[in-house]
């Protein structure tokens, strides 16, 4: 199974599992760190998460892991967690929930002299990210950006 493969067969699981829980499914990844492979499961609530909903999800979604279907993967580890506050947004429903949030957008290499932009998520057209900075728009295409953040926002 490819990654692509395992991370749509995984959402398939651990849809209706997150519901059950309280939570809903934000993202999953079937990712190599290190020298190991990672597969996170990122759940979310508008009230926070709590770690009881993360340890549920987990638990329900192990066994089901044991299947023979995903006997061809690597040793993995399971990690399901919480999206946080300063969670990626990856998905075009991700931007869209967060239009008018101030983000931070990571470029592969600089862009006008910048390797992060930080304003107002303005639009999210195909891949395209359009940040309003103090009333002036600038929209970046996708071949730049490496990665969009929700910001953090203290006080």
């Amino acid at each position: 199974m490819q990654a692509k493969q395992i991370v749509a067969r995984v959402e398939e699981l651990a849809r209706p599992l997150c519901a059950e829980a309280g939570v809903s499914l934000w993202d999953v990844e079937f990712e190599k760190e290190g020298g190991q492979y990672m597969l996170t499961v990122t759940v979310d609530h508008p009230e926070g998460v709590h770690i009881d909903q993360c340890e549920q999800v987990s638990r329900a979604l192990d066994p089901m892991l044991d299947a023979g279907e995903f006997d061809s993967l690597p040793s993995y580890t399971l990690c399901v967690s919480s999206a946080g506050l300063s969670r990626r947004l990856k998905r075009p429903e991700h931007f869209a929930a967060f239009i008018g949030h101030t983000v931070e957008i990571g470029f592969y290499k600089p862009v006008d002299g910048a390797k992060q932009a930080e304003g107002t998520l303005a639009a999210y057209d195909g891949g395209r990210v359009t940040l309003d900075v103090g009333g002036k728009q600038t929209v970046y295409e996708p071949k730049d950006i490496a990665a969009v953040r929700l910001a953090v926002e203290i006080g």
